[in-house]
């Protein structure tokens, strides 16, 4: 009879290794199955929240990267910034942060199979996937935006509005500043994230199917500073963004990182949420609580889930979305204070 873990991990990105990680130095006997090789890329703003740094430190991890003080949010010749209060966020490339985790799991112990989790089985015991057999009391789905174990539980949501996706290159072009730049248009958003001394991350949020350089063009003063010739990586895209789940706890079966429910890029916290999600979670596996989970992820994200619903609201009117930027411009206080409660 194979053997039976306290967890397997289904996904090996950030909410699956901090949850791994958590788990392992808690006591838990835990395996992650990942099929990608690490560590692995994906289409991703790469700016991470102070909140985020804070979590990484607190799991020992230091990653190198672009100290990010503050956002800039511009609109044409209108442009708010708001400061980081309680220490710096940092710009780092999604490979660095999956290696670092990746790195701090192995050196836990931890195994990590090249294993694609198929259908699961549950009964009051534990859980068992169909493709390798693993075995475990508990399975966490780790397994991102459009997780698949989310779906064959049938705990998706269908959700209304109109699909926004993201889409990122890189550009060997020097930062103008320690800040995110957040270019405001009438389609959509451009994130513009300094990751080193020579190295830019632009992402772009759209509700659009087209061509990130066509996108881009819609922002001409941003467009001018990155020419062609200086973009170093092939575009990648995501999405949809927004995906919902009835609930994070099913039986032996608890939901994490993007697998738990996603609203939108909007305000950059998905790797923050992840981490906290993480945490939450292997706490109430700890204390025998798994189904506290579901009113403790709840509560994990609530500010981020209001604000980011109300300024994505606003940002589908178009009379209220030109007015985001300028708004901010006019109240620098309460643009401060929005930043940072969700920093």
């Amino acid at each position: 009879m194979s053997r039976t873990h306290d967890l397997l991990v289904a996904g090996g990105g950030p909410a699956g290794l901090a949850t791994a990680l958590h788990a392992a130095r808690a006591g838990f006997d835990v395996v992650v199955a990942e099929p990608r090789s690490a560590p692995v890329d994906k289409a991703c703003g790469e700016g991470l929240m102070p909140g985020a740094v804070r979590a990484l430190r607190a799991l020992g991890l230091t990653i190198s990267g672009r100290p990010i003080e503050g956002i800039h949010y511009v609109q044409g010749s209108r442009g708010a910034k708001a400061m980081f209060r309680h220490g710096p966020g940092l710009g780092v490339r999604r490979t660095s942060l999956h290696a670092a985790l990746h790195a701090a799991v192995v050196e836990a112990g931890v195994p990590v199979l090249p294993v694609r989790v198929g259908e699961v089985r549950q009964n009051a015991t534990g859980v068992t996937e169909g493709n390798a057999g693993l075995r475990a009391r508990w399975l966490i789905a780790a397994d991102g935006l459009h997780s698949p174990v989310r779906r064959s539980l049938g705990l998706g949501v269908t959700t209304a509005g109109p699909p926004r996706y993201g889409l990122r290159r890189h550009y060997a072009v020097p930062p103008r500043s320690n800040c995110v730049e957040v270019h405001w248009g009438r389609r959509g958003e451009v994130y513009v994230t300094p990751l080193g001394p020579e190295l830019l991350g632009v992402a772009l949020l759209t509700s659009e199917r087209s061509p990130f350089e066509r996108q881009l063009d819609s922002f001409p003063a941003l467009a001018a500073r990155l020419p062609a010739a200086a973009a170093v990586t092939p575009v990648r895209g995501a999405g949809p963004l927004r995906q919902k789940a009835h609930t994070r706890v099913h039986g032996r079966v608890l939901l994490v990182g993007d697998a738990a429910g996603y609203i939108d890029a909007l305000t950059g916290e998905g790797i923050s949420l992840a981490l906290a999600g993480a945490e939450v979670l292997v706490d109430h596996l700890r204390r025998g609580t798994p189904l506290g989970y579901e009113a403790a992820w709840r509560r994990a994200t609530q500010r981020h889930r209001l604000l980011t619903e109300c300024l994505l609201g606003a940002r589908r009117h178009p009379a209220l979305a030109r007015r985001i930027v300028p708004t901010a411009e006019r109240m620098p206080g309460l643009f401060a204070a929005v930043v940072n409660a969700l920093a």
